[in-house]
């Protein structure tokens, strides 16, 4: 599995209900905490932080801004 990138903005693959947290919510990465578990902190429109916590990567999705093509190169 590929590395994620800090500052990688990634959304979650299930709800994490313990958190308040559901499917298709937005944060970024802010460090690698192990290996494939990623501290992903989540803030709302004003930048104020709500929640921030350890993630396995198999639980994230890497969301993308540049075309299939910059990635290859």
């Amino acid at each position: 599995m590929e590395s994620i990138a800090p500052l990688s903005v990634v959304a979650l693959l299930e709800d994490w209900p313990q958190h308040s947290l559901i499917r298709g919510q937005v944060g970024t990465v802010v460090e690698k905490l192990a290996p494939g578990v990623y501290e992903v902190e989540f803030s709302d429109d004003n930048g104020r932080t709500y929640a921030s916590l350890g993630v396995p990567a198999a639980q994230l999705l890497v969301l993308r801004h540049d075309t299939v093509e910059t990635f290859r190169n």
